[in-house]
């Protein structure tokens, strides 16, 4: 599939969904490895104009992130939350957050690409997973989005392999293209 493309299943969504899930690091803010300092934090380009149109719509939006620097101790879960509270800070109110602390070894149901977080998040909010969507920007973000029965949405940067790109059902080449395709704009 190509940077615009879009799955038939994609192609099938009728309504806007009524909450979008957001990664953190590399979708939302920019990507600091295992960043504990809240003055680290940067907004994407496009995240404040996507959130806003997002909340103009009345769809809630949250955030569903892997911290595993948490389990391999280079920063607290306090910490950690302080970092969020920046995000939020910086780019408004999230109606719901999921953290992961663990490690990849550590065989836990809600880190990414497992579809733990997306599924706290929509019982969280009252929703069938399949009133969400997850946007992200690597494989493992769409693959929980999949896995819950979410809508995906892959915005890639510089990480992103092409096999991720390739496997993804919609892609969108920025944060904004990714939530007017949502919004069902053209």
């Amino acid at each position: 599939m190509t940077a615009g493309s879009t799955s038939g299943r994609a192609r099938a969504r009728s309504r806007a969904p009524e909450a979008v899930l957001f990664d953190r690091d590399g979708t939302l803010v920019v990507d600091v490895p295992y960043n504990a300092d809240p003055a680290r934090v940067r907004p994407m380009p496009g995240a404040r104009e996507a959130l806003r149109l997002l909340r103009a719509a009345r769809v809630r939006v949250g955030v569903v992130t892997n911290q595993s620097g948490i389990a391999r101790g280079l920063l607290t879960p306090a910490e950690a939350r302080r970092v969020n509270r920046r995000v939020e800070q910086l780019l408004g109110p999230f109606a719901v957050w999921q953290v992961c602390p663990h490690g990849p070894a550590d065989g836990c149901a809600c880190r990414k690409p497992r579809p733990g977080m997306v599924l706290a998040a929509a019982r969280r909010l009252g929703l069938a997973p399949d009133r969400i969507a997850v946007v992200g920007d690597i494989g493992a973000d769409v693959e929980a989005a999949t896995a819950a029965g979410a809508t995906a949405v892959l915005v890639p940067t510089p990480v992103t392999r092409r096999e991720e790109i390739a496997a993804a059902p919609t892609v969108r080449p920025d944060l904004v293209s990714a939530v007017r395709h949502l919004l069902g704009e053209r």
